[in-house]
């Protein structure tokens, strides 16, 4: 099976604060290339907000050169209101990736919760831990909005890129989370004793674009 080598970009979208985490892959190794969040005040106006969305996500893409996402999609649990106002900012940041033409993963919060921590209930605190481990990183990733999409690209090469369920070619990947996952439990299990636990278009882009990359901090 060839090796797989790309960069993902994941996506947790919302209209106040749009997550988003860049995530190369090289063969099994994963490893951590950006990530940040696209935040809009709620005082402004809803077509300036999603065009905020729009512009940087494009800025992101063009910045890192992705070749595919992985995206969550709406979860009509939470409030209809929510739902309907994060499913705009979805709208926006895809708009960005199809221009680029980005392959799209769409999958849901329990997709994504049972790719990276290994059961699909997991809390968020046990999302960023395992982001943390699974990309090597020396500290959480925060906000976690950014946590959740990093926790989206990582989700992505687990599946075949189209919100399925087969493997990417993505080699010990699997193994490695579920090793991550034993790794998770022994630290809960060390700190249940009394041991430390586990830590949790051209012109019209350029100003975003600026704005965004005095942002961007690398992993």
């Amino acid at each position: 099976m060839p090796r797989v080598e790309r960069i993902v970009l994941g996506i947790d979208p919302g209209l106040a604060n749009t997550g988003w985490g860049v995530v190369s892959q090289q063969g099994s190794r994963l490893s951590c290339l950006a990530y940040g969040c696209i935040s809009t005040e709620a005082s402004t106006p809803l077509a300036q907000r999603l065009k905020t969305i729009h512009e940087q996500m494009g800025a992101v893409i063009e910045r890192f050169h992705p070749s595919c996402v992985g995206i969550e999609t709406v979860w009509f649990g939470q409030n209809i209101t929510a739902a309907f106002a994060t499913g705009q900012a979805r709208g926006a940041a895809l708009v960005a990736c199809a221009e680029s033409n980005l392959d799209v993963g769409e999958f849901t919060p329990r997709q994504i919760k049972l790719a990276v921590v290994g059961t699909g209930s997991a809390e968020k605190d046990q999302v960023q831990y395992m982001v943390r481990k699974l990309l090597a990183l020396d500290h959480d990733p925060q906000p976690d909005h950014a946590a959740d999409a990093l926790a989206a690209a990582i989700c992505y090469t687990t599946h075949d890129g189209l919100g399925g369920t087969g493997s990417s070619g993505a080699g010990g990947l699997g193994a490695m989370v579920a090793a991550a996952a034993i790794a998770r439990d022994q630290a809960a299990s060390r700190a249940a004793t009394g041991s430390g636990g586990a830590a949790g278009q051209g012109g019209s882009r350029s100003a975003a674009r600026a704005e965004l990359l005095a942002k961007v901090r690398e992993g």
